[in-house]
This record gives C-alpha cells, structure tokens and sequence, in this order.
C-alpha cells in the first residue's frame, strides 16, 4: 500500500514544469525579495497591505504601506507604466496579500505575492522596520 504522498501520483515531469514554473511568475519568496532589497534592486515596488497600526509595528524593510482596500486606479497612477508591485500581509493565515494582488491585475499592473508574508519574512531569520511616523511618505494613507 502506498504511502498517503504517493496514493496520488506525481504529474508528468512535463506538467509538472509548466505548473511549478507559472507558480513563480505570481510569487516572489522571503529570501529572494530580501536579497533584491539588499542590492539595492529598483525593478518592483514592495507593497505592505495590512493596515497602518500593523505596517508602524514593524513592517519589511523598503515597503510602503498601501492597505489592500485602498489600492485604487488614482493611487497606482503615481508609478511608471509596466512597474512590478509585489504584495504582502501578516503571512500565510492571511489573505491581505492576495486581495491586493486581485485589485492590481484588475488595474491591469503586474503583481506577484512575497509568500509567507511578516511571517515568513521573520521565520528567514530577517529583521523588521520599525514604524514610522504619520504623514512618512513610505506610508500611503486615503
């Protein structure tokens, strides 16, 4: 009797490539985005979506907070054309980071989600920011 990871077989490898090679043109990982971040990239805008009083408790290093329900067509405007917003909330118990991923593609903006969000961010081992204060133009309020 097989084990309960192999009562269901593995895909064809070709499949398998096709599946796991779209699921990264969605998501960006802790340790690949801190490693951008720490090299200075430019080629995506980090978006912290939970909302402001989580963002001040420490949020990624380089974020700026935009909470998921005010992203609007408005506030996107004010980036380049084509600019690579990547989203993340709490971390995998919450959904923030994908409802700000729906509102940018319906925006028609390129959108991947940092898995693990805060949490996987600090189970990497890496260090939050601490807040900021009001009116900080990292942070994007209403």
């Amino acid at each position: 009797m097989p084990s309960p990871v192999a009562a269901v077989a593995a895909a064809p490898s070709h499949i398998a490539l096709a599946h796991f090679e779209a699921r990264l043109s969605f998501e960006a990982d802790c340790w690949d985005t801190h490693e951008a971040l720490a090299n200075g990239a430019t080629d995506f805008v980090l978006l912290d979506v939970r909302g402001p009083d989580l963002y001040a408790a420490g949020h990624v290093p380089g974020a700026i907070n935009l909470p998921h329900g005010k992203i609007t067509a408005r506030k996107m405007a004010e980036w380049p054309a084509g600019t690579l917003f990547v989203t993340y909330c709490a971390g995998p118990h919450c959904n923030g980071a994908n409802k700000a991923a729906v509102r940018l593609a319906r925006l028609g903006l390129p959108v991947k989600e940092m898995i693990g969000g805060v949490t996987g961010w600090l189970d990497e081992g890496f260090a939050l920011a601490p807040g900021t204060e009001p009116g900080d133009v990292r942070s994007i309020e209403g």
